[in-house]
């Protein structure tokens, strides 16, 4: 299974991607506003499927987004919502989000993805 590393965009609205299929250790870091923004995710949404369809081994996301728009969010949660569904069938998955220690709308964002996937989210103040 290949991975996938794609370096945070010029404008600054792409986010830097690692997705490492060797240790199951996924992040998405940088600031996420991208005009298509379901175009961009969509690859991570295959590769996830791929990854729980096949590997079945634990999976980490580590968050470290500074600003995301609303699109973005919905994205993200899709992504939360497989990861429950992954735990759901025996799947092991958990989701890291590193938010700066005084970034109280960052909190309140992680807060309410928490709440709309039904999914644990570790939220690591740095």
């Amino acid at each position: 299974m290949e991975n996938i590393v794609l370096e945070a965009g010029e404008d600054v609205a792409t986010p830097e991607i690692k997705f490492i299929s060797q240790t199951g250790v996924c992040e998405i870091s940088g600031e996420s506003y991208l005009e298509k923004t379901y175009a961009f995710y969509d690859p991570l949404y295959v590769w996830l499927k791929e990854y729980m369809d096949t590997i079945r081994k634990p999976l980490t996301l580590n968050m470290r987004l500074k600003y995301m728009n609303t699109s973005s969010s919905k994205c993200i949660l899709i992504m939360f919502k497989m990861l429950k569904d992954y735990t759901d069938v025996g799947g092991e998955a958990q989701v890291n989000w590193y938010i700066k220690n005084d970034d109280d709308v960052m909190k309140e964002e992680v807060e309410d993805l928490r709440e709309e996937a039904e999914f644990p989210i570790r939220m690591i103040f740095v």
